[in-house]
């Protein structure tokens, strides 16, 4: 229960954050050998952060719904994590990625890009300027987070950072982007629950899923405020710190 508790703590904290949830959820399963840190279980997390991120932007889901070429785009700007999120898991390739050293790497390198990319100067908000074009680039830079380490969260603000969207609307864009992901994830994760036979697995799944669909809501809110009034050098430092840490542990 204290392992559910903990990488719960770690989804949502870390999931709307620009820091990498996967990464977190590998590197402490490594460092304490949890017995329930496996992937049906990383994936009963993420369903309690699709369903904190819905709840959280529901007027805004509504209103892309209703309106069919917000909507075309949002799918555009999906597609791309989706599908080669979809072939590398297939494939058995995604195993290859949650490495130690990938992710150590990773931290470090979308960290600085974050850096950089919020150097940029802001021209463009997310109501006018979310356009296919903008969807397009962003989502072919977002299906990079499909590595563990780089972050869904991290490289859609980097993206649109970069397009000079504000900070907020960078955010709101990665928010947004990460509903039909989260739901991909939540969908298939629900179908692997479906087939589980033992009552603890399904138990502690539920709790999983309660107490990062609270720790997400949480940080969602918190999030939005700080990038009102900072900037992401917090999050760019904490990645380097970080990042180099596992890099000492995945090569010593």
């Amino acid at each position: 229960m204290l392992e559910v508790l903990i990488l719960s703590f770690i989804q949502g904290v870390t999931e709307f954050l620009p820091i990498s949830s996967t990464g977190h959820l590998v590197l402490i399963s490594k460092f304490y050998n949890f017995s329930f840190s496996n992937l049906l279980l990383d994936i009963s997390l993420h369903i309690g952060s699709f369903l904190a991120v819905t709840f959280y932007f529901f007027q805004d889901i509504i209103k892309i719904i209703k309106d069919k070429e917000k909507l075309i785009i949002l799918i555009v700007a999906v597609l791309p994590v989706l599908i080669i999120g979809f072939i590398i898991s297939e494939t058995g390739f995604i195993e290859n990625l949650r490495n130690i050293k990938v992710i150590g790497w990773t931290t470090i390198i979308f960290g600085l890009l974050l850096f950089l990319s919020d150097k940029s100067k802001t021209s463009k908000n997310y109501n006018n300027h979310f356009s296919m074009k903008a969807a397009i680039v962003i989502g072919l830079i977002h299906s990079l987070a499909v590595i563990p380490g780089v972050s869904r969260s991290g490289i859609a603000i980097t993206a649109g950072r970069f397009l000079s969207f504000s900070r907020l609307d960078s955010a709101k864009i990665s928010f947004i982007l990460s509903i039909p992901t989260l739901f991909v994830l939540s969908f298939y994760g629900i179908y692997n629950l479906s087939k589980e036979t033992a009552d603890i697995i399904k138990d502690l799944n539920l709790i999983g899923i309660l107490l990062s669909f609270t720790f997400s809501y949480l940080t969602i809110k918190f999030f939005l405020k700080f990038i009102r009034k900072f900037t992401l050098l917090f999050f760019v430092i904490y990645r380097v710190i970080i990042g180099l840490l596992i890099l000492f542990y995945g090569y010593s």
